[in-house]
């Protein structure tokens, strides 16, 4: 009976909390902030974070549901391969767009829509919920081709060429690699122009020209970075990034750098010189990348370093700001006709099962609550597919009860009692309630692999719904229904024993 009860105070204290959370503006102490993307989160999606760059905790933010284009609105990017056809192979185009996925989950935004558009070399980005999309669209379009740099030799002249455009051994190689499938498509030399020729980096009077030895050498590019993350140098007040070294990276990084200690290396990006610092020791880890950056440049640079250069340039062909596909007036609709159907279910089990149906109903009170919360704990973005699989995860909570409910009708009119029916009950539906539930969870997994493909996101939304609600319904279909039927059982025992028929028998 204590262990009953026991169950009992836990449930309460969870579903409260889970009412308290699904409560809108409401607020959490986010212990496990992530620093990086505090000011590009704030800026794009209207949140304000209180941050003061040391990550601690005392950084309040609120926990608001995420919604979808379709219900939210938002904005929608189109995406131009900025080449000529057959300059460019069909799985750079799908690389490119699977590094602007990354870059704009990192921007805080749950569940883009990022679609290729083969035919037309176009990828079509979705950004549901963003208010600012300048920040936006810099942050996804730049190809951000980092490059170590040798500058041996070149001492304090090095210091020099911070701000300026170089030409480089990568930029050497792409730039064939791109006369060469220019050549093979016929294009001819006009349509590409010499846009993506650097310029010839001018001098200040009175230096001597270094660069006769155009191109430098590109020791190591970005690919070699595992990690990058913006830091605040405490000597200086300046905005740095901190880098890791892949495995790969650290075999050319290191012996590179214990042999040129004492030299400078440049640091450039998509050409330009960003500084080009004095290397001090051998790295074989990691190390900073300084420059002139202001806060917003130093996370926005880390998030594209994190998320790798773009294997091709794109240029925006068009922006659109869309208001929510469904309208204000269909979505309370829509929550009308899913409360409605809720009260339905809730009704018919209670008129059906009587006290059974009682504690079903409210089991299945706790499974919405602990839905709603955990879809704003994650967070879940809300679009027509994902609150789809929630309603039918609700369909088999429900199922779940009348399997438990039925079994316990037949053990007891098998002559069993009524402790011992509730008993094995629980015990023999638990086995097909597990069974059909991880069933549908291995069909969730792979529909939520179909959805990482472009332009197939919102089935991942459905699939993330729909698993989470059948994995509560684990918790709640057994453990929560077993602990509401126990105890209304122990304070109505003298009437079931006498009326069957209040057991649904």
């Amino acid at each position: 009976m204590s262990r009953h009860f026991r169950w009992l105070i836990f449930i309460l204290l969870l579903s409260a909390f889970a009412l308290w959370v699904s409560l809108p503006d409401t607020g959490l102490t986010n212990i496990g902030a992530d620093c990086e993307n505090y000011e590009q989160i704030s800026a794009l999606q209207g949140v304000h974070l209180d941050t003061d760059g040391d990550c601690e905790p005392d950084i309040v933010l609120g926990v608001q549901q995420s919604l979808g284009l379709d219900l939210v609105g938002g904005l929608r990017v189109l995406l131009r391969a900025d080449l000529p056809a057959g300059a460019y192979s069909s799985e750079d185009l799908a690389q490119a767009a699977s590094n602007v996925s990354k870059r704009v989950n990192a921007l805080g935004v749950s569940e883009p829509t990022i679609q290729v558009l083969q035919s037309s070399g176009r990828i079509l980005v979705e950004l549901p919920g963003i208010r600012e999309p300048e920040q936006a669209i810099e942050t996804i379009q730049q190809t951000a081709l980092l490059e170590f740099v040798n500058f041996s030799g070149l001492g304090g002249q090095a210091r020099q060429l911070d701000g300026q455009r170089i030409l480089t051994t990568q930029q050497v190689i792409i730039q064939q690699q791109r006369d060469l499938a220019q050549a093979q498509a016929d294009v001819t030399p006009d349509a590409t122009g010499d846009g993506d020729q650097p310029d010839v980096v001018e001098l200040p009077q009175g230096i001597p020209n270094p660069l006769t030895s155009q191109p430098f050498e590109t020791v190591m590019t970005g690919a070699g970075l595992q990690a990058a993350a913006p830091q605040v140098d405490p000597q200086t007040g300046q905005w740095l990034i901190q880098f890791q070294l892949t495995p790969e990276g650290a075999e050319i990084f290191g012996p590179y750098t214990a042999a040129n200690v004492s030299q400078p290396m440049a640091i450039v990006l998509d050409g330009v010189v960003l500084s080009a610092p004095t290397i001090q020791s051998e790295l074989t880890t990691g190390g900073v990348i300084t420059g002139s950056f202001t806060e917003e440049e130093a996370r926005t640079l880390a998030l594209q370093l994190r998320s790798g250069a773009l294997p091709i340039p794109l240029s925006v062909e068009s922006t659109a700001l869309v208001g929510a596909s469904l309208g204000q007036e269909s979505i309370n609709k829509s929550i009308q006709a899913g409360i409605i159907g809720v009260l339905t279910v809730l009704t018919f089990m209670l008129v059906y099962y009587r006290v059974p149906g009682i504690a079903a109903d409210l089991a299945l009170v706790v499974f919405i609550l602990l839905n709603l919360a955990v879809f704003k704990i994650i967070p879940v973005t809300l679009t027509l597919p994902a609150i789809t699989g929630f309603l039918i995860s609700i369909g088999t909570a429900v199922d779940g009860n009348i399997l438990i409910f039925e079994r316990i009708k037949e053990e007891i009119r098998d002559g069993k009692g009524l402790d011992e029916s509730l008993t094995a009950g629980f015990d023999r539906a638990w086995t097909s309630i597990r069974d059909s539930n991880f069933s549908t969870i291995i069909i969730c997994g792979i529909l939520f692999l179909f959805g990482q493909t472009p332009g197939a996101s919102v089935v991942s939304g459905f699939a993330v719904t729909l698993a989470l609600g059948l994995i509560i319904n684990l918790f709640t279909a057994v453990i929560v229904t077993r602990t509401f039927l126990h105890v209304l059982v122990i304070i109505l025992r003298q009437p079931l024993v006498n009326r069957k028929w209040l057991l649904g028998a």
